[in-house]
C-alpha cells in the first residue's frame, strides 16, 4: 500500500475538484483556503482504503453511486465538527431558563398542548439532541402528559449509526451539569463512556437526511441547525432555509450558530439574539406522509 506523504497537498486543479465534487453532492463549500484540511481528510481515506493517491481516490469516488458507504466515509471526514453535549452555554441557557418555562406556563393556562417537537439539524454523533432531552427531562420533570420528540438527522450515515448507539466519552460529557449527569446517564463499567437512561432515548430518533432535500415531517416547535450554514454558499443556503421552514408554523423557533451569514436571508423571522429567530411566516410543508 503507497500513501502520499503526510506534508503532501492535493494540487489547485485536483482542489478544484474535489471542492466541485463536495458541492454537488452536499452543497458544502471548500474554499481555497481549506487545501491544508481537505488534504489531511482525504489523506486518511487514502490511508483506510489503500488508494494509492489524491487522483486515484478522486476517481474512484465518481465511479460510485453516492449511496456507497465510501462516499459516507468520505462526507464525514470533510464535513464533521467537533460536537459536544452542552456546547454554547448561551444556547442551553435560554433553552433551560425561558423557552422551557414559557412553554410549561402556556400548558398551564390551555393555550397549547403538551408537546414538544425539536429537529436538530446535520446532527452529528446526536450529541445535541440528547442534549435537548436531557433539558427537557429535567425542566418537565413531575409535569404528567408531555409528549417530547426530538429527530436528529445528518448526511452521514456512519453519524446517524453513532447516534442510534448514544455512547458518550468523558469528553463530549465533560459539560454536562453534575447533577444531570447522575440523573440522566448511566456510566458504562469500567469504562469512560456514558449512555442515557430510557427516559431520554425514548425521546429521540436519528435518521440520515440532506439538508438540501425536503424533510418530510409534521411541523417542529424548535429547529437547531447550528454551525453548518458556513459550509454553503449563498443559494445553498437559501435552499437549506427553504426546506427548514417548510417544517415551522408561525411561532416556531430557530437557532442558528453565532456566525453563520443568513441574516439578509431570514425575513420570514423576527431575530430575537443574534443565534435566535422566531419564525413569523412560515411556508407550507411538503407533501407526501410526515413522521411522527
Amino acid at each position: 500500500m503507497t500513501v502520499r506523504p503526510s506534508h503532501e497537498l492535493v494540487t489547485d486543479l485536483q482542489l478544484k475538484r474535489y471542492a466541485k465534487l463536495i458541492y454537488d453532492v452536499a452543497g458544502v463549500e471548500i474554499s481555497p483556503q481549506k487545501k491544508q484540511l481537505l488534504s489531511n481528510r482525504v489523506r486518511r481515506r487514502l490511508k483506510v482504503t489503500g488508494i494509492a493517491n489524491f487522483e486515484d481516490y478522486y476517481e474512484t469516488l465518481v465511479s460510485l453511486p453516492v449511496t456507497d458507504d465510501e462516499w459516507d466515509h468520505f462526507l464525514q471526514e470533510v464535513t464533521t465538527h467537533e460536537t459536544y453535549l452542552f456546547r454554547d452555554d448561551s444556547n442551553w441557557n435560554w433553552f433551560r431558563n425561558e423557552y422551557l418555562p414559557q412553554l410549561t406556563s402556556e400548558a398551564r393556562l390551555g393555550v397549547r398542548k403538551k408537546s414538544l417537537r425539536v429537529w436538530s439539524a446535520a446532527c452529528s454523533t446526536g450529541d445535541e439532541a440528547c442534549t435537548v432531552a436531557c433539558c427537557a427531562a429535567e425542566g418537565l420533570a413531575g409535569q404528567a402528559g408531555w409528549d417530547v420528540k426530538i429527530v436528529g438527522t445528518d448526511i452521514g450515515v456512519g453519524a446517524v449509526r453513532e447516534a442510534n448507539a448514544a455512547r458518550f466519552g468523558e469528553r463530549s460529557m465533560r459539560l454536562v451539569p453534575e447533577p444531570l449527569k447522575k440523573r440522566f446517564f448511566d456510566q458504562a463499567k469500567n469504562t469512560p463512556f456514558w449512555t442515557p437512561k430510557s427516559q431520554l432515548r425514548n425521546m429521540m430518533s436519528f435518521r440520515q437526511h440532506n439538508l438540501l432535500d425536503p424533510l418530510r415531517e409534521r411541523p417542529f416547535d424548535v429547529v437547531l441547525l447550528k454551525n453548518v450554514l458556513i459550509y454553503f454558499n449563498t443559494e445553498s443556503k437559501k435552499r437549506v432555509l427553504e426546506n427548514v421552514n417548510r417544517v415551522m408554523l408561525p411561532g416556531s423557533i430557530l437557532v442558528l450558530g453565532a456566525a453563520e451569514g443568513v441574516s439578509d436571508l431570514l425575513d420570514g423571522y423576527e431575530r430575537i439574539r443574534p443565534w435566535l429567530y422566531r419564525c413569523v411566516n412560515a411556508a407550507s410543508p411538503p407533501s407526501g406522509k410526515a413522521g411522527v
